[in-house]
This record gives C-alpha cells, sequence and structure tokens, in this order.
C-alpha cells in the first residue's frame, strides 16, 4: 500500500512533461499530491497531467516577463525546466546565454517570488531546486549552463535563510549526467566539440569523474525530491544533495 503522504499538497513541477520532470511528477502523485505540470510542449504536457491525474500549465518560462506579477498557488514547487547549449566561450552565441539564464535562473526567482505568499500563509511549503553536479563544479564548453546552476544554488539557500521561519525549506539536488532527453541531445553535441564517435562520449566525457560508471535514471531523483517533499525533511534546508556516483568527492 501506497503511503498517501502528499495527500491534499499542491505541486506544481517545471519542465514537467518528461525525464526527471515527469518522474517527480509520477512520484507526487503516487504519494497523493495534485501536480500541475508545468511545460511548453502542450501535447506532452497534458499527456503527462492524464497520466498522473493532474492538470496542465502550458507555459514559455524563459518569457520571463510575463512571469512578473504571477501569483501561483502551490506547497511545493519543482523548478526542473532546463535546457542545454555547448560550445566554446568564445563561439557561445549570446542569445542562447541568455536564454539559459532566464529560464534556469531568472524563472526559478520568479516561480519561487510567486509561491512564497501562499506557502508563508499556510505555514508550510517545499521548493525543491533540480540543480545539477554542475552547480558544484565546472566543465568545459557549458558556460551558461554552469552559471544558471551556481547561481539556482545562491537562489536556493537564500530562500532557505528566508523561508525558515515561515516552515518553507529549500534545497538542491545535484544529479550528475540522468539518462533524459536532454543528456541524449547532449552525447551528439560532445561527439562533435571532441571529435569521438558518440559511443565513447558516455565513457570517456560523462563518466569520466564518477566512480560509478553508470548514468543516473531519474526514478533514483525523484525518490530524493519526494523524500524533501515530506514531513520526515522538516530540517533539511539550504541543503545540496549529490546523486553524481561520486563525482564531487574527488
Amino acid at each position: 500500500m501506497t503511503e498517501q503522504d502528499l495527500h491534499g499538497r499542491r505541486a506544481v513541477i517545471t519542465g514537467g512533461a518528461s525525464g526527471i520532470g515527469l518522474a517527480c511528477a509520477r512520484e507526487f502523485a503516487r504519494r497523493g499530491a495534485h501536480v500541475v505540470i508545468a511545460d511548453l510542449q502542450a501535447e506532452a504536457a497534458h499527456a503527462a497531467a492524464a497520466e498522473v491525474g493532474g492538470e496542465a500549465w502550458v507555459v514559455d518560462l524563459a518569457d520571463t516577463g510575463a512571469l512578473d506579477a504571477l501569483a501561483l498557488e502551490a506547497d511545493i514547487l519543482v523548478n526542473n525546466a532546463g535546457i542545454q547549449r555547448v560550445s566554446p566561450i568564445e563561439d557561445y552565441d549570446p542569445d542562447a546565454f541568455r536564454l539559459i539564464l532566464r529560464l534556469m535562473l531568472e524563472s526559478p526567482f520568479l516561480l519561487v517570488r510567486a509561491v512564497l505568499p501562499g506557502m508563508y500563509a499556510r505555514g508550510w511549503g517545499r521548493v525543491i531546486n533540480i540543480s545539477s553536479a554542475h552547480g558544484l563544479r565546472a566543465s568545459a564548453f557549458k558556460s551558461a549552463y554552469v552559471a544558471a546552476k551556481h547561481g539556482l544554488e545562491g537562489l536556493s539557500k537564500v530562500t532557505a535563510l528566508e523561508g525558515a521561519p515561515h516552515g518553507v525549506t529549500s534545497n538542491c539536488i545535484n544529479p550528475s549526467y540522468v539518462r533524459t532527453p536532454l543528456v541524449e541531445k547532449q552525447i551528439a553535441d560532445q561527439a562533435r566539440l571532441h571529435g569521438i564517435g558518440e559511443d565513447e562520449v558516455v565513457e570517456k566525457i560523462m563518466l569520466t569523474e564518477t566512480a560509478v560508471k553508470r548514468l543516473v535514471e531519474p526514478e533514483e531523483v525523484a525518490s530524493l525530491a519526494g523524500w524533501l517533499a515530506s514531513e520526515h525533511a522538516g530540517m533539511v534546508t539550504g541543503a545540496s544533495y549529490t546523486i553524481d556516483g561520486g563525482w564531487t568527492a574527488r
């Protein structure tokens, strides 16, 4: 029998139609939460919402100006939406850099800003930021992604300090490469940049720093997110939890 420990909670998950976001949606729904799938892809968002018995919020989170006056009701906010562009700094498209910063740092700030009043009023809330090992370490050719994730780490900690008197926690989850569509696309990009075959990218690039030589599964990330959303994690805030196979142990 599945414990319905999130029954009555409303969870908003960005990028919730696939990958880590969808795994989190399934985890929270299984535990009784009402899940809102926030995603740019309308068809995928509605399909995911139908699967978990939730609702779809079709939204372009990179259009941050539209979020300035947003009021958002949620007990749990999972900032997960993200993209990747891989290129040397001298060749990096400035518009791509700005896009990643808007989507992966500015929009989480605006969503946190939008949910905190309701969380404060209820005296309970969970902000879960899907960061990355790249929120703690850097890799070449990923200037925008690394900058955004490092910024997200700081935002999460400030949210933790401000939210603590109101029963709101804020934490980061820091996985290494997860088996998602985002990572699958990176394989081709990395092969091109490094001049190696795609079959070599996972072994020689993605897993070179990890002690455990495999990709992270989305369900593993979702399991930790579920715990962070639970009552058992009430004293956990301002933290960064690695699921990186030992990458950051080096």
